[in-house]
């Protein structure tokens, strides 16, 4: 994580309006992470709704992995691009929610041949990567410090369906520590557009697929605890995977039922990607932070919710984050 100074330093420019931005601009694209989740997904869609919306002048692009399937009742989806064919040099290009360049995918050349770029991001590992960069580790989610970015009057409701949606995926309905009473106050400015939030929520967040539901079944039934019960871990194999045709998008939302476990104070989830690699998602109840551990092996993310990608057998990848995790827990004790 970074320190005070780190943020005084100049390449975390202050953007007072997307506005400012935008002047002489004729094309531009927008991009996020791989394996789009709620908040990446809402917010690269609120921004190119609103673009197409209010400056229509501007030729806008927007790349993504394909989302989820609850995620694409959003207006505008079936316009992203997949994968990056055109060669096209872009005025300016933005990403969102990525916190290090090498995780935005597939518009990687796009990003690295635009003429400006801008990352709008919440994730207090992001070092700045971009020519301009706007992030703020107090936002609750990319796609609400990208609101405060906007001009309300321009944001129309299939822009604020949009973030809502993001909101709402990274706060956990509003119940995780990231939200503030800001938070909710932009919650609320998106819900006077008029938009169904109440499905939004269910769409978005509660509803699964009947092999989504058998995965995480098999997964809280496989669980194990650790550290005295202060620590859970649920592991699903690629030999999982394929029985249960599930791919990593269908895997969103376990280890926060994990996290969930009375007594527990770290949940750590891991999937094989492939032989001998693991993708770990880890959540903190407080006494960790989760963040320091995921940084060590080079991932990175939120004091209370962080993830990495490491080598070796399930084993090796569980006693290796277990000792970070366990030097936290103990310090936290003595204190």
């Amino acid at each position: 994580s970074l320190g005070p100074e780190a943020w005084a330093d100049r390449r975390f420019w202050k953007m007072e309006k997307m506005i400012s931005e935008l002047k002489g601009i004729r094309t531009a694209a927008i991009a996020g992470h791989v394996r789009p989740d709620g908040d990446c997904v809402g917010a690269c869609m609120g921004l190119y709704l609103y673009l197409k919306e209010n400056y229509p002048e501007i030729e806008t692009d927007i790349y993504l992995e394909e989302p989820k399937e609850s995620l694409l009742f959003l207006q505008g989806t079936q316009n992203i691009q997949t994968s990056y064919t055109e060669e096209k040099s872009y005025d300016v290009f933005f990403v969102l929610d990525t916190s290090v360049k090498n995780r935005m995918g597939v518009a990687l050349k796009a990003f690295e041949s635009a003429k400006k770029t801008i990352c709008i991001d919440h994730h207090i590992s992001n070092k700045g990567f971009a020519d301009v960069n706007v992030i703020d580790p107090n936002a609750s989610s990319a796609s609400e410090l990208l609101y405060t970015l906007l001009e309300k009057e321009k944001v129309t409701k299939p822009v604020a369906e949009a973030l809502y949606t993001g909101i709402a995926n990274d706060t956990g309905v509003f119940q995780y520590s990231c939200t503030s009473p800001k938070t909710m106050r932009i919650a609320a400015e998106l819900m006077e557009t008029g938009i169904a939030f109440s499905k939004i929520v269910d769409k978005s967040f509660y509803e699964k697929t009947y092999v989504q539901n058998q995965i995480l079944g098999r997964c809280l039934m496989e669980s194990i605890m650790v550290l005295d019960g202060q620590c859970i871990i649920g592991v699903i194999r690629r030999k999982d995977m394929d029985f249960y045709h599930v791919e990593p998008k269908d895997l969103d939302g376990i280890v926060q039922q994990l996290r969930v476990t009375k007594g527990v104070e770290v949940a750590m989830f891991l999937y094989e990607q492939k032989v001998q690699e693991f993708k770990v998602s880890l959540r903190s109840n407080g006494k960790v932070d989760v963040n320091e551990v995921a940084s060590y092996f080079g991932g990175g993310g939120h004091v209370l919710a962080a993830g990495c990608t490491l080598q070796g057998s399930a084993y090796d990848v569980i006693n290796n984050l277990l000792r970070g995790i366990e030097k936290q827990l103990v310090k936290s004790e003595t204190e």
